[in-house]
């Protein structure tokens, strides 16, 4: 394949470099929640000793074509930055094959009746070790760095790659989309303080698990801490315009957005919507709310 004629985004069953320490592998999980699909990345120099992240779906075909691209490599960490269905449940299958350890995230468990079937919690996760803010694993030449980010789950961790200045989103930045926050576990007061944690780093890249890298974060993080505040004031008007149900503030402020995407921004909606009951801007009465 000339991967020349292909940009990264289209590029299924190998890895692609993105720097001289970054790999990733994109499953073939496309959807309108996961864009492309979910990137597997791996850290280290080709040849040597090298971590994975995300691993991604219990998908066969995209285990066997990371196991194949990993061929003469030693796996010594499998890295998992949340337990969504579309990152972490490959990391049992990969252990097998490779006798590394699972480390990142807690483990987190929770009945999930949303509209995206990947956004469950995988029930396989069972970490070696759960890494705690700032708290690393390392190799030759690379070291990543957990920083606890909750907001898109509460269990959320993002990895500095110190090297490279470099960080592994996850899902809490996305290189295409703004990210999910879904109640009950959720939560937008976490998600914006995890936000503007990452504004006080220096990292020079992002590299979100779906989209592409982020070349200028700063600014990135800016533009999504905005975003949130313009939805909040956009729930607050819709509110004192009468639309006082989560569907009817839906179809207001999401009108030219994909309506198969509208069920998972009813759940942003609503964890705007906690979060301003929190502080006493808005109160609820059952499916309807009202300024306070």
């Amino acid at each position: 394949m000339d991967l020349a004629s292909h940009p990264d985004s289209a590029v299924y069953g190998l890895l692609v470099p993105r720097s001289p320490l970054v790999r990733r592998l994109l499953a073939r999980n496309p959807s309108p929640f996961t864009f492309t699909g979910t990137g597997t990345f791996v850290v280290g120099q080709p040849g040597g000793t090298v971590a994975v992240i995300d691993p991604g779906p219990a998908d066969p075909a995209h285990l066997r074509a990371l196991i194949d691209g990993l061929a003469g490599e030693t796996v010594s960490h499998i890295v998992i930055t949340h337990t969504h269905m579309d990152h972490s449940p490959a990391a049992p299958a990969l252990k097998a094959a490779t006798g590394a350890q699972i480390v990142g995230c807690a483990p987190l468990v929770l009945s999930d009746d949303g509209p995206r079937a990947d956004a469950g919690f995988d029930a396989t996760y069972a970490p070696d070790r759960v890494l705690a803010d700032g708290e690393s694993v390392s190799g030759p030449g690379w070291t990543l760095t957990a920083i606890h980010t909750p907001g898109h789950t509460s269990n959320h961790l993002c990895f500095a790659l110190a090297e490279e200045k470099a960080l592994f989103t996850g899902d809490h930045v996305m290189g295409w989309s703004t990210t999910v926050v879904a109640p009950p576990d959720g939560d937008m007061a976490d998600y914006m303080a995890s936000l503007e944690k990452l504004m006080a780093r220096d990292d020079a890249i992002y590299h979100p698990t779906h989209g592409e890298p982020v070349t200028d974060p700063q600014r990135f993080v800016k533009h999504l801490l905005g975003h949130r505040r313009q939805r909040e004031t956009q729930v607050l008007r819709a509110i004192g315009e009468g639309l006082v149900t989560i569907p009817q503030m839906v179809s207001a402020m999401y009108a030219m957005v994909d309506k198969r995407l509208h069920p998972a921004a009813g759940r942003s909606v609503l964890a705007h919507l906690i979060d301003l009951e929190r502080r006493g801007k808005v109160a609820r009465a059952g499916e309807s709310w009202s300024l306070a």
